[in-house]
């Protein structure tokens, strides 16, 4: 394993078990890069993953590919036919 694979692990963990707790987030190395990728709820979830991300690679750069899927209630009643 390299220290890049080890960043990766750490990274991982971290996502499973810290603050954050999002499972739905995929890290892989592609490039020489880190890559995040899956759907966080919201914007305040993605910074957290990306800060901690940033904090886990050093000098690996991060490529950030995830997606906002919050769930909102709706606003108004839904028509139906």
């Amino acid at each position: 394993m390299t220290a890049d694979d080890y960043s990766i692990e750490r990274l991982r963990r971290r996502l499973a078990d810290d603050e954050v707790a999002e499972l739905g987030v995929r890290v892989e190395k592609r490039g020489g890069a880190m890559v995040l990728s899956g759907s966080v709820p919201d914007a305040p979830a993605l910074d957290a993953i990306v800060r901690i991300a940033e904090d886990e690679a050093g000098s690996t750069p991060v490529v950030c590919d995830l997606r906002i899927t919050g769930a909102e209630a709706p606003d108004h009643a839904e028509e139906l036919p």
